[in-house]
């Protein structure tokens, strides 16, 4: 909902400089990148509910600080700080759905989640180009300060704890405490120290990244589309403004491509995965592989979206041409983004927080700073040969589910690859 706001930024605080402007719209996802390590550790060790309600809270006041910024460095640590809380949903969404959704029906659950990382980036600018042409950047976070305090009552009234370690735990302490029975144990109580918990739990997202090779292979992947995401949020405006001679205050609508991409991508995805996942439960072979089949076919769909998008930009096609190729790419991305995401949470249920921590700081951490090349990358390279190289690379990605679907289990179980977490 900012990005439409970066040039008013520059001007206010007298800038004129390119990269800050990008950075004070990408280092929220800067924050993307550092919160989970610290959130998904603490939620498998206090559980889901305290770390929603204090993450939702610090992004609250983190926005009004943004709302009242009076210089850059201000504003980059507020935001970086929204970032941070912001990531909170991210990080334990796809394990508070493994909490309560049985397998069967979770692909479809987790497209209904997917609808906010991915559809929020996309209607935001919308709404965020009328605000900021007409009542300032300010008020951008004004309103979602609005949203989010609204939000945070609700889920202080509305939220319980669904995290099965956690939950035994209190009802072990409490068979403890009214017995005095001290053999009361949860099946998940390793009886380790509390700072070897911490310890485990806080270089878990790190060993689930750097020594699973489906981890690091999918996460990568992932990675990778969704840094194409933000380098297109943020020099589609631009594009629009400068090909197609748009005002300023029509640029977010140029989003609105993603969008129906993405909901296309949603309904489609989650049906398939759904009925893939029952038939193999039905037939007894059932695995986390099952989660890959629509991602076969619709990962082509990324590289396709970029080519068709940059050079209908390039060639100055109607401007109707560029948007298909956004919601082309947009379709593709919301099936990667889906069939990674139940993936590696069906491969690592218990540990669900973890590994979608691990994926999001991948992921996060290219989104920050994949955007800064943009400008001299379509400066140098033009909007065609840009995208393009970008589709190319998107194109070597597309192998990793087939490899994945054909030998993931055999990786998966090899004993070299069995972490102790």
């Amino acid at each position: 909902m900012f990005a439409p706001g970066e040039a008013d930024v520059l001007r206010e605080f007298d800038s004129t400089n390119s990269m800050l402007g990008s950075f004070v719209v990408s280092i929220f996802i800067l924050g993307y990148m550092v919160g989970p390590l610290i959130i998904a550790p603490l939620s498998e060790i206090y559980g889901r509910l305290p770390l929603y309600h204090i993450s939702n809270t610090l992004f609250l006041v983190s926005t009004i600080a943004c709302a009242v910024a009076q210089t850059f460095p201000q504003l980059f640590v507020f935001r970086f700080l929204a970032g941070v809380a912001g990531s909170c949903p991210m990080a334990l969404g796809s394990g508070t759905a493994v909490d309560l959704i049985a397998k069967e029906k979770r692909a479809g659950v987790m497209a209904l989640w997917a609808l906010g990382p991915i559809l929020g980036p996309v209607i935001g600018p919308v709404a965020g180009s009328f605000v900021c042409a007409n009542i300032g950047w300010r008020w951008v976070f004004w309103i979602i300060a609005i949203a989010t305090g609204v939000m945070l009552a609700t889920t202080f009234l509305c939220y319980r704890e669904t995290y099965a370690p956690v939950l035994l735990e209190r009802k072990a302490a409490s068979l403890r405490s009214q017995t005095g029975d001290a053999s009361y144990r949860s099946r998940f109580d390793k009886g380790l120290p509390r700072k070897e918990m911490f310890y485990m739990a806080g270089v878990r997202p790190f060993k689930l990244l750097f020594l699973s090779p489906i981890v690091l292979i999918m996460t990568l992947f992932g990675a990778v589309s969704y840094g194409y995401l933000y380098l297109m949020f943020t020099t589609i405006s631009a594009i629009f403004i400068d090909t197609y001679g748009w005002p300023q205050q029509l640029t977010g609508l140029a989003y609105l491509g993603f969008g129906i991409g993405c909901i296309i991508g949603l309904l489609v995805t989650g049906s398939v995965a759904n009925k893939i996942a029952a038939k193999h439960s039905a037939q007894g072979r059932f695995t986390p592989e099952s989660r890959l089949g629509p991602m076969l076919v619709a990962c082509w769909l990324l590289p396709i979206g970029l080519f068709w998008y940059g050079w209908s930009a390039e060639k100055h096609v109607y401007w109707i041409m560029a948007l298909i190729g956004t919601a082309i790419f947009g379709c593709g991305l919301m099936s990667v983004f889906l069939c990674i995401n139940t993936y590696l949470v069906d491969s690592y249920i218990q540990f669900a927080a973890s590994v979608t921590a691990a994926n999001a700081v991948t992921r996060s951490l290219v989104g920050a700073f994949l955007p800064l090349a943009g400008p001299s990358m379509y400066s140098a390279l033009g909007l065609g040969w840009g995208n393009s190289l970008l589709a190319f690379i998107a194109l070597a990605f597309c192998m990793f589910p087939v490899f994945l679907s054909r030998y993931g289990a055999a990786v998966r179980t090899q004993p070299r690859f069995q972490l102790n977490l």
